[in-house]
């Protein structure tokens, strides 16, 4: 899946043509990581991306297939793009600007921290500094979409997708463990509502289960936990931008040039200012709640279509052969956040 797509436009018949195959199979994927997801959340909150995923690997032989290739990077490349880029309508600055100083300067230095130590970590179990990359950004952001937002701008190496999906899978297990563990660390530490939202919120890795921790608490700490994770969403674009212009200043290149500032990332941090100013004058765009309603699905659709494509092109021969350091690396870089989220809220009790 390294090459790109001969065609120039994908709306031309013949693209469409070339696209339908492996653009049809992800979406099969797509639609059964979408409908299994409720049923699976009785046993354990696991999101529909990372069933797409699942599935996706599973239906690796059936995808090995040379017709299937074009749709699959397509879905992998233009439309996790676009996708990424809606998830901009999902952050208000009001909200974010709330959190106050202190707490948006802990979050800031626990999100670069986070993201230095994937790089570090990857360096001293000698892997890829694309690797420490896909890691330090989902550790540090937002789990699944955030790795699949950086991935655009990491340099193409052997392994790439088998360790995209491996950080996906990752974050999202360690997210869940996070859910079980850290509300009692709370409790244990003596936090009350608010302190306790920002924690959960600042050092789980995937959204619904920061949701899921916080409201587990209380209101009051889950309203705090989702604000404070939509922050490090918010903070998705200057990261891709900071990692696209790190690897592009060590001389490496993405695909056949160097990396250039992402369009959709401009994109995410327009919606991001337009999702804050038109709620504040609804006379402005009447129906801004139902398109705002639309594109979020739209966005929803896109990242499971292109994580679906992600698992169809990843063997799970690659994925059980990563071994420990993958795992080691993940775990370091969810213990660096960890310690200094919770280690500054507790100086600030102090």
């Amino acid at each position: 899946m390294t090459a790109e797509p001969s065609p120039s436009s994908p709306f031309t018949v013949a693209a469409v043509a070339e696209f339908a195959p492996g653009v049809a199979l992800s979406a099969v994927v797509a639609v059964i990581g979408y409908l299994a997801a409720p049923y699976v959340a009785h046993v354990a909150p696991i999101p529909s991306m990372v069933i797409a995923l699942v599935v996706g690997i599973a239906l690796n032989p059936l995808a090995a297939r040379p017709a299937m290739k074009p749709g699959m990077a397509f879905c992998v490349r233009t439309v996790l793009r676009w996708a990424v880029a809606l998830l901009g309508l999902r952050v208000g600055l009001g909200d974010i600007a709330a959190l106050g100083l202190g707490t948006g300067i802990l979050l800031v230095v626990a999100m670069l921290a986070t993201l230095a130590s994937g790089f570090i970590f990857a360096r001293l179990s000698g892997q890829e500094a694309g690797f420490g990359a896909l890691v330090g950004v989902g550790t540090a952001v937002c789990g699944a979409s955030a790795t699949l937002a950086v991935s655009t701008v990491v340099p193409n190496y052997p392994g790439k997708n088998a360790d995209i999906a491996f950080v996906v899978v990752a974050v999202n297990a360690l997210a869940t463990i996070a859910m079980l563990i850290y509300p009692p660390l709370c409790i244990l530490f003596g936090f009350d509502a608010q302190t306790t939202g920002v924690m959960l919120g600042g050092t789980i890795h995937d959204v619904a289960q920061v949701v899921g921790a916080g409201y587990a608490v209380s209101t009051a700490a889950g309203n705090t936990a989702v604000i404070v994770k939509l922050f490090r969403v918010f903070l998705l674009l200057p990261v891709v931008l900071g990692v696209g212009w790190h690897f592009t200043r060590m001389g490496q290149k993405h695909g056949e040039a160097r990396v250039p500032v992402p369009v959709f990332a401009i994109v995410f941090l327009v919606l991001c200012a337009l999702n804050s100013a038109i709620p504040l004058a609804p006379s402005l765009v009447p129906a801004y709640g139902s398109i705002k309603a639309v594109l979020v699905e739209a966005s929803n659709w896109g990242l499971l279509l292109a994580i679906g494509a992600l698992g169809l092109g990843t063997s799970i021969t690659t994925i059980i052969g990563l071994g420990w350091r993958h795992i080691t690396t993940a775990l370091g870089a969810t213990a660096v956040i960890l310690v200094i989220v919770t280690g500054g809220l507790l100086l600030r009790l102090a």
